[in-house]
């Protein structure tokens, strides 16, 4: 039998610690609270001895803490920073775009994603539905905020001072005669987009075009930017809204997902 040479042996020992060390980390975050030494090398299957030196490699590096008070351990600064620099070198644009065209399958409907930029909204990334009346692709051009999904679905999530901020530098202009022009209307609308999660442009904007939106957070949980479909309103009719809406949710939360955003469901 062939021996592993040594440069070898050296190389499997190193891919185990490393293997160990992620393992802490995961059964720390995992945990929900701090973890005491007993308890990972229990859960890992260590002795103790050896889950004790893993973790003085990783409290030496701020990749876990110890509880001065407790002695048990949570995760570290370190792995914040990391977090952080990872999360900065993501784009949403390209992120968003095999989403977009997902949906646009899905739905059968143009896909749209936008970011609200001095009250009106920012068109960046587009999938084209494969209908033959359809919106067309609408990248860079900017739209009004309180007649739009996208707009009224970012607005919606933003502080109250700042919409408050909002009302006060725009004029909620007539497209439509179903334009919401007064500011006590559009507030009622934006706590119930707030409360269902998603947006609709009843014909607002345009006549004859029917739009749902729904936000896309970052890892903060703020809201960066919306996710829509647009399409006509004899295809988009009343009683499909709830169920398209629900696809354009979905694609949003993906994306949310893909730019580090979890959730923290409150109990």
């Amino acid at each position: 039998m062939k021996r592993a040479s040594p440069v070898n042996r050296g190389s499997a020992y190193r891919i185990q610690v490393l293997d160990r060390a992620f393992g802490i980390l995961k059964a720390i975050a995992e945990n929900g609270s701090d973890v005491g030494l007993a308890e990972l090398s229990a859960r890992l299957g260590l002795h103790k001895s050896t889950t004790h030196r893993l973790l003085m490699v990783l409290e030496n590096d701020h990749f876990v803490e110890r509880c001065p008070v407790s002695g048990k351990y949570h995760l570290g600064s370190r792995l914040i920073d990391l977090g952080q620099a990872a999360l900065a070198r993501l784009d949403v644009f390209e992120l968003a775009r095999p989403h977009l065209r997902e949906l646009a399958e899905e739905t059968a409907e143009t896909a749209h994603l936008a970011v609200l930029r001095g009250g009106e909204v920012v068109s960046l990334v587009n999938a084209e539905s494969r209908q033959t009346l359809r919106t067309p692709a609408t990248v860079g051009t900017r739209s009004p905020a309180h007649c739009t999904s996208l707009g009224k679905t970012m607005l919606a999530f933003l502080p109250p001072e700042q919409v408050d901020e909002f009302l006060r530098q725009h004029v909620l202009e007539a497209y439509t005669r179903r334009t919401i022009t007064s500011p006590a209307k559009f507030r009622t609308e934006l706590r119930m987009i707030r409360e269902r999660g998603y947006a609709v442009d009843n014909e607002e904007r345009e006549e004859g075009l029917r739009c749902i939106g729904a936000p896309v957070r970052d890892h903060t949980g703020a809201v960066i930017a919306a996710v829509s479909i647009a399409g006509p309103a004899f295809r988009i009719r009343a009683d499909r809204v709830s169920t398209l809406a629900l696809s354009v949710v979905r694609a949003a939360a993906r994306i949310s997902l893909s730019l580090g955003y979890r959730r923290q469901d409150r109990g």
